[in-house]
């Protein structure tokens, strides 16, 4: 599976649109409160421990879209779009969420 944030692929025509995935990930706020209480490898103000977290949660949600994407026969994901919302009550969780075009190339 090939996911881009591009309308089109090079040198790759789209043959057929299938329609629009998703992939969402929720994770509580309050484990990014136990990382920051844990934390040892603040440089610079960046949290490595609270980058991972939120990169493993991207991954995630990339993957869940791209796993739509074979069900419904596509070979590629074009126009693909991140966003990251705060939910919850006083904001206590984090989703991350990936959407775009299925299509066959």
């Amino acid at each position: 599976m090939f996911s881009t944030t591009t309308n089109t692929i090079e040198g790759r025509p789209v043959r057929e649109y299938l329609g629009i995935v998703t992939g969402e990930v929720i994770v509580g706020a309050n484990l990014f409160r136990d990382l920051f209480a844990s934390i040892t490898d603040i440089v610079g103000g960046r949290s490595g421990k609270y980058e991972d977290v939120l990169a493993r949660a991207r991954k995630e949600a990339i993957a869940e879209m791209e796993a739509e994407a074979t069900r419904l026969g596509g070979n590629a994901v074009v126009g693909v779009d991140l966003d990251y919302e705060v939910l919850g009550q006083n904001g206590s969780m984090l989703m991350v969420s990936a959407s775009g075009t299925v299509v066959t190339l």
